[in-house]
């Protein structure tokens, strides 16, 4: 055996918060779910149940092959000009989202995408996702994955980025060791 052995802690970190109720959150909106599907069958028929679910799919693919659509619309211009998707494409995500919770089997998932395709609801679910990524960056400690996400955003103000690496005068490189290719020169 050489070297030092590393020591073992058996204190194990505390688990976060979503990780303890995401799974108790999604076993109850199943529970739910199905509940509300066996009462609906109840007061109507079981036929009326398989209609609501096939409608919710038909209604959910339709709604995504939509947004597919617009989002592939809206790329396709932004490429023909050269410059970047506009900012009213922002809506495809969340009525793509809502199509899936349409297609999702389920009385609840349904209501919940049906408002999800409301243009104010986008709109304001949206601003409310920009503002949280933003500050999510923003606080993002030296080497982590949102310092890489800054990081990339970084270029020069022409708005040219330089991919490259540093080599030293004496021929090494600045993160390791002796480089075999000559340095980039203009």
């Amino acid at each position: 055996m050489t070297g030092a052995s590393t020591p073992v802690s058996s204190v194990r970190p505390p688990r976060s918060r979503l990780r303890t109720f995401l799974p108790l959150g999604i076993a109850a909106w199943l529970v739910l779910e199905i509940w509300l599907l066996t009462v609906v069958a109840k007061a109507a028929s079981g036929f009326v149940v398989f209609l609501l679910l096939a409608a919710g799919i038909v209604l959910g693919s339709v709604v995504i092959k939509r947004a597919g659509r617009r989002a592939f619309g809206a790329l396709n211009e932004a490429l023909q000009r050269g410059g970047a998707p506009a900012e009213s494409s922002g809506g495809n995500g969340f009525m793509m989202l809502g199509g899936l919770f349409l297609m999702l089997p389920g009385l609840i998932s349904d209501a919940l995408g049906l408002v999800l395709l409301i243009p104010p609801v986008q709109k304001a679910l949206s601003a409310y996702a920009e503002r949280t990524v933003e500050r999510k960056l923003r606080a993002a400690a030296p080497g982590t994955l949102g310092d890489a996400f800054q990081q990339a955003r970084m270029h020069r103000p022409d708005g040219k980025v330089v991919q490259g690496e540093v080599i030293r005068e004496d021929g090494t490189r600045a993160d390791g060791p002796q480089d075999q290719r000559p340095p980039l020169t203009y």
